[in-house]
């Protein structure tokens, strides 16, 4: 089917990630000869909201930045989403993630739309003072358009734990009592699940092993090649290098890239970065421009930092046989054409799939803040490895089935399972 559809974009939304969202989602609705009618419907997001967030700075002066929240869909339930304060947020790439989210949530089976939020802003450059008025004037703006069936936040990049208790007072204190169910990815103390910080990484090292085994290549001997060494990336390295026996040869992180064929130890990246706080001055592996890190050979390439990373200048010059992808976003539709040519060569685990564990331990949280009946570590990580594996096979089994990309097959599964409930329940939601 060919359409000539073209869906009126609002210039608030305007940036490369929402453009790259909406190029996907404009493939995936010819794939599925989706109606014109429902085309925007499953598009644009609901509800788009921009504040003012005003913060007292510790030498007396204040300063004005600016907050984003983006509720994408509520037909399936309350949206998802994590909040982050980066001097990167825009309208647009709040968009874009919450879009993403979306697609995740409805892949994993999870009750959930997707959300995004953020502030513009350097954490780095505020004071621990700063960055708790700045967290909790941001959710005072926020009060009028979440609650714990209606929108719930989560961390990102640039907020953590104590964000998120921040976040979890500021509304409690609003309504009267403790909301422990307003936000994840708190502290376990105030109703955090365990396993939730470690839960992203975790997924990613867990569908790595899986699509080896689907591959039939044993785990022991493998190298990877992690671009962005935080939470996430640092998780997944730890798991693949310590649980699976697999070399980690390269690392990145906000300081450049680092390289060594014959392994890096991560003990001494651990060490190196509690005393430096990040990689600057590692010298046990060769620096590297980071464009140059992506294209070494290695047998898992794994871009756990920002999106856009893989395009069309680099994606026919990869030498890996899985590109597992921590990341949201890291795929440019003009690169999916070239390793959509080389799916022999290349495995792809798609970010929809591949980063879905942090969301999907978040719901986890979220039941059990609802119940008030919390798991142990181990039933959290036996119900995430279950729900990805369940994930992971239905994207291999319509891939095989309809002779298509991985990632087509994921997006596939997630809209029409959204397109069926926006069709089923009507105009409202």
């Amino acid at each position: 089917m060919t359409t000539t559809h073209t869906t009126k974009i609002p210039d608030i939304y305007r940036d490369p990630a929402f453009d790259m969202a909406c190029e996907q989602f404009r493939l995936i609705a010819n794939y599925l000869n989706i109606d014109d009618d429902d085309r925007d419907r499953l598009l644009l997001p609901k509800r788009a909201v921009l504040v003012s967030v005003p913060i007292h700075r510790d030498d007396g002066s204040t300063s004005v930045f600016t907050g984003y929240r983006v509720q994408h869909q509520l037909t399936m339930g309350p949206t998802k989403g994590g909040t982050r304060f980066s001097t990167s947020v825009t309208m647009g790439e709040i968009a874009a993630l919450s879009i993403w989210m979306s697609w995740k949530c409805a892949l994993a089976g999870l009750p959930y739309g997707g959300a995004k939020g953020g502030v513009n802003c350097n954490p780095r450059e505020l004071s621990h003072r700063e960055l708790e008025n700045m967290s909790r004037r941001y959710m005072q703006e926020m009060i009028p358009f979440i609650g714990p069936r209606t929108d719930v936040m989560g961390p990102d990049m640039g907020t953590n734990e104590q964000v998120m208790a921040w976040f979890m007072d500021t509304y409690s204190t609003y309504v009267g009592h403790s909301v422990n169910e307003i936000v994840t990815g708190k502290p376990v103390y105030l109703g955090g699940s365990l396993g939730r910080r470690e839960s992203t990484g975790r997924g990613v090292a867990f569908l790595i092993e899986r699509a080896l085994d689907y591959l039939k290549i044993k785990p022991a001997g493998c190298t990877a090649i992690v671009q962005g060494f935080g939470n996430v990336g640092s998780i997944a390295a730890a798991n693949l290098a310590f649980k699976s026996g697999m070399k980690i040869v390269g690392l990145s992180d906000v300081s450049g890239a680092y390289y060594n064929a014959k392994g890096i130890d991560l003990a001494l990246v651990e060490k190196h970065q509690n005393k430096k706080g990040d990689l600057e001055g590692f010298d046990a592996a060769d620096r590297l421009d980071p464009e140059e890190l992506l294209i070494q050979p290695c047998d898992i390439l794994i871009p756990a930092a920002v999106d856009r990373v893989i395009h069309g200048g680099n994606a026919g010059k990869l030498r890996c046989r899985i590109l597992a992808e921590a990341a949201n976003g890291p795929t440019t539709p003009e690169a999916d054409v070239i390793l959509d040519q080389r799916w022999d060569e290349i495995f792809v685990i798609p970010d929809i799939l591949c980063n879905a564990g942090g969301v999907i331990v978040s719901y986890f949280e979220w039941v059990q803040d609802l119940a008030n009946f919390f798991w142990n570590e181990t039933e959290v990580m036996d119900k995430l490895f279950r729900i990805m594996d369940a994930a992971f096979s239905a994207v291999i089994k319509r891939a095989k089935a309809e002779k298509i990309p991985h990632r087509r097959a994921a997006l596939a599964i997630a809209v029409d399972r959204v397109l069926k409930a926006k069709q089923t329940r009507g105009l409202f939601p």
